[in-house]
């Protein structure tokens, strides 16, 4: 077992107890949920910054400690519940036993966060199951109270604590003072109060709101990724940053001076707040990067196609890993996704394996012989000269809607009534 505080050990020891005696286990199983959602009704996050007082920062602290332990005693249970006995529970069973734990004298303490933290934080514990049965992601692991806490909230909404760009209320907190950058149309159902590794504490708002279809502009895409460009069109390329290289050299300073500190020290915790500090300017820098990237080819073209690539097969290549990872391509294609879900686009993928840089574009030859370091090259059969990137963007785009890279009588350009940009 893993070695935690007497205190922990013991809810572990008790909530176990209380596990083994339900006799309904119900198995921890993947449901795959594709429920149809209505082109112009949709489930949008607002992030915004808050700055909460004392006594908010002190309650939050205490329900960022709730939600863990309960997130930690329920993991370590359930898994010692189905490596010891085989048996497997379900997070209402873990919600069950913490309910009858609170009742103890020694754990009251449970109950000085409203109940919805627990709950949601048991949720989140199944969705870590769930993406881990379906090979989304590894094994559920513990939370650390060194790294980034986040709590949720349920907002009632039969009370009044929410006015858009003026109020909001959290239940337990009382009214927080809130940096409003965008004022949102619809009301809260969950309020998820983040504070990061540097101290700073945000508050993402799940809101149901309904969005306008984009206009038509009659155009199609396809859109090729990679690390000397994030995405390249027909007739437009994104760039690529490489954020981390830029912050590399302070990176490189604040790690080793992090790394001379005494563990424990007060200067520790300044230097790694440093480093912290650079890494979320990192990360922040590239998300807004990615976000442009995506909505600039959703908002001007009707057809997009893309390419399903195995982003986590390309990161073991140990030459490119570095510069992949900070390329974001997942986060670009997921961005695609669901922004052409909102605004009515069509997105369509391709397969991994279509040879979309070797083929050329205008007669549909192969080139076996071209390298990664060939940035342009020229056809041999038609002689035609070819970039790249704009020859894959090209071919994406007729072997995601045409499901073929051969060269037909049909005009190359024209896919599905709308012309690429080219």
């Amino acid at each position: 077992m893993v070695n935690f505080s007497p205190v922990f050990r013991c809810g572990i020891i008790a909530a176990q107890s209380r596990f083994l005696a339900v006799s309904r286990a119900v198995p921890l199983h993947v449901i795959n949920s594709n429920a149809q959602m209505n082109s112009s009704t949709i489930q949008r996050s607002y992030k915004f910054r808050i700055y909460p007082n004392t006594g908010q920062c002190a309650k939050l602290n205490q329900c960022f400690g709730i939600s863990r332990w309960a997130y930690n005693i329920s993991l370590d249970a359930m898994s010692s519940a189905y490596k010891w006995q085989g048996k497997s529970h379900s997070w209402i069973d873990c919600s069950r036993a913490i309910t009858e734990l609170s009742k103890e004298p020694e754990y009251s303490w449970i109950k000085d966060a409203p109940r919805t933290v627990v709950t949601n934080s048991l949720r989140n514990l199944d969705k870590a199951f769930k993406n881990f049965f379906a090979g989304r992601a590894k094994y559920p692991a513990f939370k650390k109270k060194q790294n980034k806490q986040a709590v949720s909230f349920q907002m009632d909404q039969r009370v009044n604590n929410w006015l858009a760009g003026r109020m909001l209320k959290i239940q337990g907190l009382g009214e927080v003072k809130v940096k409003w950058s965008r004022i949102p149309s619809g009301r809260p159902k969950t309020a998820t109060i983040t504070r990061t590794e540097t101290g700073k504490y945000f508050v993402s708002l799940s809101i149901t709101e309904t969005v306008e279809l984009l206009p038509k502009t009659g155009k199609a895409c396809g859109v090729d990724v990679g690390i000397k460009d994030l995405a390249v069109t027909q007739d437009w390329q994104s760039g690529a940053p490489k954020y981390t290289r830029q912050y590399e050299k302070e990176l490189k300073i604040a790690q080793r001076r992090l790394s001379r500190k005494t563990k424990g020290s007060k200067r520790r915790q300044h230097a790694r707040i440093k480093v912290a500090r650079i890494h979320e300017k990192i990360a922040n820098s590239r998300a807004d990067f990615v976000h442009k990237a995506s909505s600039y080819i959703v908002k001007n073209h009707d057809f997009i196609g893309i390419e399903d690539l195995n982003v986590k097969g390309m990161l073991k290549n140990r030459k490119l890993s570095k510069a992949i990872s900070d390329a974001a391509l997942s986060e670009l294609h997921r961005q695609l996704e669901y922004k052409s879900n909102w605004y009515g686009r069509d997105l369509r993928k391709c397969s991994q394996w279509a040879p979309t840089s070797k083929a050329c574009s205008e007669c549909g030859s192969i080139n076996a012989e071209l390298k990664l370091s060939d940035r342009e090259w020229t056809c041999t059969d038609c002689n035609a000269d070819h970039d790249r990137d704009v020859n894959a963007a090209r071919n994406i785009l007729r072997e995601a809607f045409g499901g073929s890279l051969e060269v037909t009588d049909v005009e190359n350009d024209f896919v599905g009534g709308c012309y690429a940009a080219a």
